[in-house]
């Protein structure tokens, strides 16, 4: 009787709330304990409440979870893959999962941050604490994906949404359409660093434009602290849109947040309701690209990435 080799898959992401209660709170781990004044934290409820009273992402996240794992057990004969899921800012957190593999009795598992650019202020944090708390428990040995930014099926998945965005301008106004690449904003220090972040995005950019065959295209940044002293970086989406429209008079722009692979706050509202009232400001069309959610492309493209990590056997001594 056979028995098969039994991975752990430690997704790890940002983390959400999923229900009004706990905003409050989530918003005060990420102030690292500091309750948000009153003002700030009716100023993220008020955000909520404008893409439908809370974010979608809880679920979708859960989804893209339970599908990834249910898609490499189905074509897999000598593993079985056991997924769990850690958040950064909400529970479970990231040290939840870790101490529930080790509770099944989980020796190896593969980590992938739901995030597909490598920065040291982001996946980084990730993989730090769930290698702290796998040494702290012992005996789980971890595999960590840095970054699957340039992933064939990535790119591919961004590729056929461009162009079938595209679809939906009239060929006549093509020509006087941009395509705005964008990602979550990080202090702009992580430059002076050699954070890999930055030139990641670029090249993701460039790929995806490519076999879109995207003429027009320019990368911004979105989603920065309201809250910080310190400069972040830039451009900020919507103020990319006014400096290329009064540059180059563009008719059209599509938003392609390359950063993200879910619905959630900084699509919904930075995109679709601040960057869209940039457009409608400037009369010029809005449109944006579907994100990857739970989309059987997407599903594959992370299935593949985790089987490309166990193939390659990139251990983590702990």
């Amino acid at each position: 009787m056979s028995t098969k080799e039994k991975v752990g898959l430690l997704f790890m992401a940002y983390g959400t709330p999923r229900k009004p209660e706990e905003i409050e709170p989530y918003y005060t781990h990420i102030l690292r304990g500091r309750k948000p004044s009153p003002m700030l934290l009716q100023n993220l409820i008020e955000r909520y409440q404008a893409i439908g009273g809370i974010s979608p992402l809880a679920h979708i996240t859960d989804q893209q979870v339970a599908k990834v794992e249910q898609y490499l057990n189905s074509t897999q004969d000598d593993v079985t893959f056991q997924a769990y899921l850690g958040f950064k800012h909400i529970d479970p957190f990231i040290e939840d999962a870790v101490s529930m593999m080790a509770e099944d009795g989980i020796k190896t598992a593969i980590c992938i941050v739901l995030a597909p650019h490598y920065s040291t202020l982001s996946v980084k944090t990730y993989h730090d604490r769930a290698r702290a708390k796998a040494k702290e428990v012992g005996g789980i040995r971890l595999h960590c994906i840095d970054s699957w930014y340039k992933e064939p099926k990535f790119i591919q998945y961004w590729a056929r949404q461009l162009k079938e965005t595209f679809l939906k301008i009239p060929p006549k106004e093509q020509k006087q359409s941009v395509v705005i690449f964008s990602a979550h904003s990080l202090p702009a220090h992580i430059t002076k660093q050699g954070d890999p972040y930055v030139k990641q995005l670029e090249e993701t950019a460039e790929l995806v434009a490519h076999a879109a065959q995207i003429p027009n295209y320019a990368i911004g940044w979105q989603s920065a602290s309201n809250n910080s002293p310190i400069p972040w970086l830039e451009p900020d989406v919507c103020d990319l849109t006014r400096q290329l429209y009064q540059q180059k008079g563009y008719q059209s722009f599509v938003y392609c947040p390359i950063g993200f692979v879910s619905d959630h706050l900084e699509v919904l509202y930075d995109n679709d309701i601040e960057c869209k009232a940039v457009c409608d400001e400037l009369q010029v069309n809005y449109y944006r690209t579907e994100m990857p959610n739970v989309q059987p492309a997407f599903i594959e493209c992370l299935a593949t990435i985790i089987q490309s990590e166990r193939k390659q056997k990139v251990c983590v001594d702990l």
